[in-house]
């Protein structure tokens, strides 16, 4: 096992998740129901399943598409969703 890159990507997911949506729903329903440990293992279920599909994806993907062509789709797609939030009309 490769600790650092454990580490590092602890480190990476942990401040992606900062305040994003999942956090929030987490808050909310902790706060409305009471069972804090129920929802934090539903919560943590959830990301993990999430995580293990993405890995899975990340796997499966250099097999049908070169690496740099992947890297290049998911900044397009990281642009594109900037967009979209900074242009939409609210």
């Amino acid at each position: 096992m490769d600790w650092r890159l454990v580490a590092s990507t602890f480190a990476l997911v942990f401040l992606a998740e900062m305040g994003d949506k999942t956090q929030l729903v987490a808050i909310s329903l902790a706060a409305t129901t009471g069972r804090p440990l129920s929802i934090a293992v539903g919560a943590i279920a959830g990301l993990a399943a999430g995580t293990v599909m993405a890995v899975g994806a990340g796997q499966l993907l250099p097999a049908i598409l070169p690496t740099v062509w992947t890297r290049r789709l998911a900044g397009m797609v990281f642009l594109l969703t900037g967009l979209v939030l900074v242009f939409r009309r609210t």
